[in-house]
């Protein structure tokens, strides 16, 4: 199996700053390219399996760290969706060969839509992994969501707040129980707020794959049925049952043979 191998590439944004952008990559260079997007304040490596799976498979997996995880780097606030977006755009001009799969868990599924539609010609086909962002969560939830990222918990209220708000019920959250970054979730949640969600909902009028799990209280599957029923045939639904929000580890061998599916049909 192929190892994961790191880079690191440089960019300045329309103010001239530095932004110091790092990940990782897995999978032959010629292969089929997918870039996949983590979810809010989490890194990403919550896509190792995922990853080695497809690169299993022949293609070339592309991993970036949003700003403020590993290497990466630069301004953290008064940004928009579309600021993230060009950090992405610029990971795949410099570290690939466009145009890319873009796949987007949770949070990464607004970004991942966003790149799309800022950047057309460097995204062939968006894959979104909870397919939130429209339709909005209980009060209960977004506590929970809240909670994961509160370090004056017990530990034992933040692994419940991780089990409510991300995992089916009888799914074990303790794979889960790290890896949460505040600074970052708080950057990205105000970049959402002071972004449109017209902006990015239909990513552009590229073709999707949508793969909701039916148990998921923070992306209800009411945001998959409505973006199915608005772009009909340019969406693909896969439904998933046994998950919840986290859904990565959770049924990763049924995600990997869904998003197999998707990018050889």
């Amino acid at each position: 199996m192929a190892a994961f191998k790191s880079y690191e590439t440089v960019r300045k944004d329309r103010d001239g700053n530095e932004i110091h952008l790092t990940g990782r990559a897995i999978g032959a260079a010629e292969g089929s390219i997918v870039v996949m997007l983590a979810s809010l304040g989490r890194q990403g490596s919550d896509f190792d399996d995922l990853a080695e799976r497809l690169a299993l498979k022949g293609y070339r997996v592309i991993l970036p760290e949003p700003r403020g995880i590993g290497g990466s780097t630069g301004p953290m606030k008064g940004l928009t969706l579309h600021d993230l977006a060009a950090d992405v755009a610029y990971v795949v001009e410099t570290q690939t060969t466009a145009p890319v799969t873009m796949l987007g868990h949770a949070f990464g599924n607004r970004l991942a839509r966003t790149t799309a539609a800022d950047y057309p010609a460097l995204v062939s086909r968006v894959i979104l992994l909870a397919c939130g962002g429209l339709v909005e969560m209980p009060e209960e939830s977004m506590k929970a969501l809240m909670g994961c990222f509160d370090d004056n918990l017990s530990p034992d209220e933040h692994i419940e707040c991780v089990r409510k708000g991300f995992f089916a019920d009888g799914n074990d959250p303790e794979v889960w129980r790290d890896g949460w970054y505040p600074q970052v979730m708080r950057m990205q949640s105000s970049a959402v707020r002071k972004t449109d969600v017209e902006d990015w909902w239909e990513a552009g009028g590229q073709p999707m794959l949508v793969v909701q799990a039916l148990d998921d209280v923070i992306a209800l599957p009411a945001n998959a049925h409505d973006i199915k029923k608005r772009l009909g045939e340019r969406i693909a639904l896969a439904e998933l049952p046994n998950a919840g929000h986290a859904m990565l580890p959770e049924q990763p061998a049924e995600i990997a043979r869904i998003v197999q599916d998707y990018l050889t049909a």
